[in-house]
C-alpha cells in the first residue's frame, strides 16, 4: 500500500534532510515510522501526502505515484498533523459536516456520516458542545473522525498522541487498532516508544534521513541481542543500596517511578546469579528479580546510538 524506494530530499541544495530511504507497508497494517527529533519523519509524511516533492526515488501510495500523479494519492489518504485542524468555535457534529461538504458532499449525505463517526467515536454527549470545551483526548477524537469524513486507504497520523494523558492515549490506541482492523492502512509517528510496541505491526527507525532498522517489535529486540536483569524491592528506599550494590555492572540505571534497578545482561542467566548475589547481601526483601528482553525504548537508544558512535 505503501513503498518508498531510495527517496532523498534535499532544501537550498546544500541540507540532505532524507538520504535513500527505502521500505514498504502491507494493506491493512499499522507501521510505526520512528527516530529522533530531526531524525527526517515528518519530511518522510509529507513526501507520502504530496505536500513535498522528493529530490531523487520513488514513492507510491495506494497505487499511485505521488509524483506523477498527486490527485489520486490526495484522494486516498487522510491526515492528521501534531495540533488539531479543526475549528474550535464549531461543534463537534457542525465540523465534521463541515469536512464532509469540502469534500463534496451534499448536505444530507455530510450529517449523516457525521452521525455515523459521532457513534463511531463514542462523541454523542459532546457532538452538539462547541469543541472549545473538549478535553485533549475529545478533541483528538475529533480531528481524527474528521480525517475519515471520506474513508482513505492510508491514514497518516503525526504524533496523535502528544500531550494526552495516559487514559486518553489508550482511547486514541483502541481508534488507530479498529481502523486497522477495518483494513485502513496507518503510518505513524511518535515519541512514545510503548505505542510503536503496542499498535504497530512493523517498525522503520530513522535517523540522520537514513533507515537504519526495519521489523516487527520483536524482530527488533531480538536484533539487539542482549537482555536486562531487574530488581524491584518491596521498599522503594532500598533502590539507592542496590544501585550501589551494582554501579560497576554495565548500564546500571535506577527508574524510581517504576520502582527498578536495572542492569545490562550480556551473559543471560549467569549475570542474573551475580545480581541475585549480591543483591541477597543487603538483606533487602524483593519484589521480584527477573530477566527480561529489553524495551522498544532500549532498542530504540542502542540502535540510534549505535549510528552515531
Amino acid at each position: 500500500m505503501i513503498e518508498l524506494d531510495g527517496i532523498a530530499k534535499t532544501f537550498d541544495g546544500t541540507i540532505l534532510a532524507l538520504q535513500d530511504v527505502s521500505f514498504s507497508v502491507e494493506a491493512g497494517s499499522v507501521c510505526a515510522l520512528l527516530g529522533h527529533n530531526g531524525a527526517g519523519k515528518t519530511t518522510t509524511i509529507n513526501i507520502l501526502s504530496t505536500l513535498m516533492r522528493p529530490t531523487y526515488g520513488k514513492a507510491v501510495v495506494a497505487g499511485f505515484d505521488v509524483v506523477q500523479d498527486p490527485t489520486s494519492v490526495r484522494a486516498s489518504i487522510a491526515m492528521t498533523g501534531q495540533v488539531a485542524a479543526i475549528d474550535w468555535q464549531l461543534t463537534g457534529r457542525e465540523n465534521l459536516v463541515m469536512f464532509g461538504r469540502l469534500r463534496g458532499m451534499r448536505r444530507k449525505e455530510a450529517n449523516v456520516r457525521a452521525e455515523e463517526l459521532i457513534e463511531q467515536f463514542d462523541l454523542s454527549d459532546a457532538a452538539d458542545r462547541n469543541v472549545v470545551t473538549y478535553s485533549g483526548g475529545m478533541r483528538r477524537r475529533i480531528d481524527i473522525a474528521a480525517a475519515l469524513v471520506v474513508p482513505p486507504k492510508v491514514l497518516f497520523l503525526d504524533e496523535p498522541t502528544t500531550g494526552l494523558d495516559p487514559r486518553s492515549r489508550r482511547g486514541v490506541w483502541d481508534l488507530v487498532s479498529s481502523l486497522s482492523a477495518e483494513g485502513v492502512t496507518v503510518l505513524l509517528t511518535t515519541q512514545y516508544l510503548e505505542e510503536a510496541d503496542v499498535l504497530s505491526d512493523s517498525i522503520v527507525v530513522v535517523d540522520h534521513g537514513r533507515v537504519i532498522a526495519t521489523g516487527t517489535a520483536d524482530d527488533l529486540k531480538r536484533r539487539v541481542g542482549f537482555s536486562y536483569c531487574t530488581v524491584s524491592p518491596v521498599n522503594p528506599a532500598d533502590l539507592p543500596r542496590i544501585l550501589a550494590a551494582l554501579a560497576d555492572l554495565e548500564d546500571a540505571q535506577i527508574d524510581e517511578e517504576a520502582n527498578k534497578v536495572s542492569v545490562l545482561a550480556p551473559n543471560g542467566v549467569a549475570t542474573l546469579s551475580e545480581v541475585f548475589r549480591r543483591v541477597d547481601q543487603l538483606d533487602v526483601e524483593l519484589e521480584d528479580i527477573s530477566l527480561r528482553k529489553p524495551s522498544l525504548d532500549e532498542v530504540f537508544l542502542h540502535l540510534t546510538d549505535s549510528v552515531t558512535a
